[in-house]
């Protein structure tokens, strides 16, 4: 008693799960939690001080982080003190699933050698495993798994073998990883003395078992859980449960193989073949014992192999994540009789769902999700009323779900029903509403339409999870209703719920954590209430709605939810206080006051933990406040579109994890931010439409190496390009359009790697990932830029990864187009428009075989346009109008197709031009805006051409303005022809 009493005062015990141990309520130590005594001899034989861990399925309501919090709240922590050793007949020993952050394992445990049972698993231990363990000669079962472990210069230490003992091993995930000699990281043969073993698992992601012949010897095994492998031949006849990743075998597909006649749950997991054609082997189908077979991630292709017919007893089926394209064939249902688990999802799988479903009576989950399956659900899926889980999701499903209200309402004990991204219609209402006890409901992304009422929701009582966005569904309610519901996330984005603010979600008090109500016709402020009851959410998102008024007259404290979304509303006055832990805000779009001063200064005590901010057109005006130290973590600014002046604030260099900033099109002015040589994190940069000026300085392409996106385009940047800006290897966009910079195009532009190579894994999104992740539904931003392409702007977002693009225009850059920038083959827009360049178009142009787009327009380029320009078959766009280019447009289908005005402006002739090339008539070389020009008479042609239209015009038109009448003839005959004109046609 005394010895546990010691012990305890050193242990960490939040959530006093010990309180128990007290000898002044009761000195029957005996009695007290988690101890075990000898019946007869009443000496302490066992302690179970392990915590039981946190678990999170696909279909538990609960959120993940609050389930770890609790379990944080109970797990013990601290100190263990070795006044253990007095426990003289101790014989098993749990500290499993506890927060013994960084610590050793306690080496006074080598010498308590009546024990027998060591767990000491998900305890937070570091450093060696102490070299005395072999002493402990009674071990049967030993787990040091999931920790990070050193393991004392050795992946595995050598007093393993000699505890001959052992029944159980588990060395999983505990760190067997480092800078160790590369002959060190095989698993040792000696293992295989281990011959009482039943049960054994290695599986790690840095420890490779090149040979395991030793396994043979293992004749009593029956759990082996092995990674990393290169398997020959098994054979282990008492094996009931095999789990292999990552593994390798030349001879994976023979039947002979696996010698295994008891085997029960089999788990293959990323298997390696020898070669490209990847399939189930064939000795996993003689395998008639099977009970559970899981093979994801495996790239597994072709149909569902027929073998799997033989498994008879299966009661779970996982085949996610491979690459089946078949349908799902009839048989699949009639053979397996006894499966309960499901899982097809994440392949490439066809055609309809059978009606012979519904004979698989005994299925408790089904999921087919994210595959290509079409047509209605069938009727016989009300027969499964065994069913728990159901998800259809990422599917080309269809059909009104309001027609199938007896197989729904038949599905009793359905708590998980995850039919989004289909093509359902009717009002899926109408069948749920008998569902009682769905706790998650997932109908997002369908053509469901609809009224919603009170009844069809008072029997769904065990809701947690709603999501039910992007249909076409009205919810009319009174407005005393109090859901019979207590949400924890809710999704109704594009439903009807307006003009009012929904009362109802106040009746959710704190639970309700995820609020989506966007673009749902709120034409309403934001209630005072609503902030105070859901000051804990996690996630609120309200945008494109018509919300007005002062968000700081409702707010009595300062906004504290770590995610908020206002964007596209009517919102005005003072920008909200925030709490320290909001990590995300957009209050884009809005009409607040003109000053940022209070919401970025005003709380220079604490360190605030936003990472992104969005003001973006949100009628802000004044200098940008110089108080950007106290926000740390922003990683995603964008302050584009609205009426900053001065200069660039000199504090925003203390941004140091700063991604993304975007202050397009306001009135800043001064050089460029010498300040953003410390931000070196940036991937993307857009300065455009301000007033800076003075040179681009050669630092931004030894600083800024990350970059991926720079826009500098429509200021008064002068000066060279500089040549450093070839370093940026990452650079996919580049717009200095519109600004005055002079010389020459850089050679050294053919460095610039992302517009040379292909990289087959490029994301066609540009993410800026956060730095905490406190917020599960959030950790990352997608950033977008106006970019000009095609001579028009549009605002690039899920495709940005993918573009890559010069932009030079409107300056006054000269001498040659470049021979080197014709390497970039990877490149896809290219604008050297509205300079003074001269000499020929690189004949080697052809070989930029990506190009899309390209404007050499307004320039003095010379000579023949080259043939080779026919070899860019993905070519949409080419103006190469006003220059002094001449000969013969070359043939090729889509240059061809172009219109003329962009070869117009030269002396060229042919198609698509009107002038044939074998005609004797002169070619006039017209350059209507004479940039460039040596010419600087009178063009008295133009001048009487323009004076004669005038007078015309005025003489047409005027009577028009002076004549109420003639006005109103004249349009009753344009409209009476344009009538007569579509009749015809």
């Amino acid at each position: 008693r005394e010895t546990l009493l010691k012990f305890k005062h050193h242990l960490k015990d939040p959530s006093n799960k010990l309180s128990s141990w007290n000898a002044t309520a009761n000195s029957n130590c005996c009695q007290w939690d988690g101890v075990l005594c000898n019946n007869i001899t009443s000496h302490i034989a066992e302690l179970h001080l392990n915590t039981p861990l946190p678990t999170f399925h696909d279909y538990d309501y609960e959120v993940y982080e609050k389930v770890y919090e609790e379990y944080t709240r109970r797990a013990f922590g601290g100190e263990i003190n070795p006044c253990l050793v007095d426990l003289k007949h101790l014989n098993y020993l749990d500290f499993s699933g506890n927060l013994f952050a960084s610590i050793p394992i306690p080496s006074f445990i080598a010498t308590i050698t009546s024990l027998t049972h060591l767990n000491l698993s998900y305890a937070g231990f570091t450093g060696n495993i102490p070299s005395h363990f072999g002493n402990l000669s009674n071990l049967l079962y030993l787990d040091l798994s999931s920790n990070e472990l050193l393991g004392g210069g050795m992946p595995i230490p050598s007093f393993l073998w000699r505890m001959t003992t052992l029944i159980h091993l588990d060395l999983s995930y505990s760190g067997f990883m480092g800078n160790i000699p590369s002959q060190i990281g095989i698993t040792p043969y000696q293992i295989g003395n281990l011959s009482n073993l039943l049960y054994l698992e290695l599986g790690t992601d840095f420890l490779f078992t090149k040979n395991v012949d030793w396994l043979s010897s293992l004749s009593k095994l029956e759990y082996l859980d092995l990674e990393g492998a290169n398997i020959s031949h098994l054979t282990l006849p008492s094996l009931m449960h095999l789990h292999l990743s990552r593994c390798t075998s030349p001879h994976f597909n023979q039947l002979s193989f696996f010698n295994f006649s008891s085997l029960l749950t089999l788990h293959l997991f990323y298997i390696y073949y020898p070669s490209s054609i990847v399939f189930v082997p064939k000795w996993v189908f003689g395998q008639k014992k099977l009970i559970s077979l899981t093979l994801p991630f495996n790239n597994i292709k072709g149909p569902i192999p027929d073998g799997l017919r033989n498994l008879t007893l299966l009661k779970n089926l996982d085949l996610r994540r491979n690459s089946f394209s078949s349908s799902i064939p009839n048989w699949f249902y009639d053979s397996l009789p006894h499966l309960k688990f499901l899982n097809l999802s994440f392949n490439f799988l066809q055609g309809t769902i059978s009606r012979i479903l519904g004979n698989v009576t005994s299925l408790i989950t089904l999921d087919l999700s994210h595959n290509e399956l079409e047509g209605p659900i069938p009727i016989s899926l009300g027969n499964l009323t065994s069913l728990i889980a159901l998800d259809l999701s990422r599917n080309q499903l269809e059909g009104p779900i309001g027609e199938l209200p007896r197989s729904l309402e038949k599905l009793s004990s359905l708590r998980t029903l995850i039919l989004s991204s289909n093509q359902f219609s009717g009002n899926p209402f109408e069948s749920l509403k008998s569902l009682s006890k769905l706790s998650h409901l997932d109908i997002a992304d369908n053509y469901f339409q609809g009224i919603v009422k009170e009844g069809h929701l008072e029997n769904l009582t065990n809701l947690k999870i709603f999501y039910a966005s992007r249909n076409n569904l009205t919810l009319k309610v009174s407005p005393n209703w109090h859901p019979t519901f207590q949400l924890t996330d809710l999704d109704m984005t594009s439903w009807q719920l307006g003009p009012n603010f929904p009362s109802w979600i106040q009746s959710q008090n704190n639970t309700l954590k995820y609020i989506m109500m966007s673009n749902t016709g709120i034409s309403d402020f934001i209630p005072s209430w609503f902030w105070v009851t859901f000051s804990q959410a996690n996630l609120l998102n309200l945008s494109q709605n018509h919300i007005h008024g002062e968000i700081g007259n409702t707010l009595t404290n300062s906004i504290s939810i770590s995610t908020v979304d206002l964007s596209a509303n009517n919102l005005c006055g003072k920008l909200p206080s925030l709490s320290s832990g909001v990590v995300v805000l957009d209050l884009s779009g809005n009409s607040f006051s003109k000053s940022m001063d209070d919401f970025l200064c005003k709380n220079q005590d604490k360190q605030m933990e936003l990472e992104f901010l969005n003001l973006e057109s949100s009628n802000l005006s004044g200098e940008i406040p110089d108080c950007w130290t106290i926000w740390p973590y922003l990683m995603d600014v964008n302050l584009q579109s609205n009426n900053f002046v001065g200069n660039f604030p000199q504090s925003m260099g203390s941004l140091t994890e700063l991604k993304s900033l975007r202050i397009r099109n306001n009135l800043l002015s001064g050089t460029f931010p010498t300040i953003l040589k410390k931000t070196n994190k940036l991937i993307l940069l857009d300065l455009g439409e301000n007033k800076f000026s003075g040179t681009i300085p050669a630092w931004v392409g030894e600083s800024l190496l990350d970059m991926k996106v720079l826009i500098l385009r429509s200021n008064r940047f002068f000066g060279h390009i500089p040549d450093k800006i070839c370093d940026m290897s990452l650079l996919q966009v580049l717009d200095l359009a519109q600004n005055n910079l002079t010389g020459n195009i850089p050679t050294c532009f053919k460095n610039l790697k992302a517009m040379t190579e292909m990289n087959k894994f490029v994301d066609s999104l540009i993410i800026c990932s956060a730095i905490n992740y406190t917020n599960i539904y959030m950790d990352y931003s997608i950033v977008g830029v106006l970019l000009w392409l095609k001579g028009r702007g549009d605002e690039y977002k899920n495709f940005l990864g993918l573009v890559t693009s010069i932009d030079l225009s409107n300056n006054n850059l000269t001498g040659e187009i470049p021979r080197e920038i014709t390497y970039l083959n990877e490149l896809r827009f290219l604008n050297l428009s509205h300079n003074q360049l001269s000499g020929h178009i690189p004949r080697s142009i052809g070989n930029m075989g990506s190009l899309l787009s390209i404007d050499f327009s307004r320039n003095q380029l010379s000579g023949k346009i080259p043939s080779t320009i026919s070899n860019l078959s993905f070519l949409s766009m080419l103006d190469l109008s006003y220059n002094h280019l001449k000969g013969k447009i070359p043939i090729a289908n889509q240059l061809q197709t172009f219109d003329a005005s962009n070869f117009i402006g030269n002396n060229l002739c042919g198609p698509p031009l009107p002038i044939s090339c074998s005609s004797n008539v002169k070619i006039t070389n017209f350059d209507l805006n004479d940039k460039g020009s040596n010419k600087h008479g009178v063009n008295w042609f133009f001048v009487s051409m323009t004076f004669g239209f005038v007078i015309g015009f005025w003489i047409v038109v005027g009577p028009l303005f002076i004549c109420r009448s003639w006005r109103y003839a004249y349009f009753n005959f344009h409209d009476h022809m344009w009538f007569k004109l579509q009749s015809i046609f």
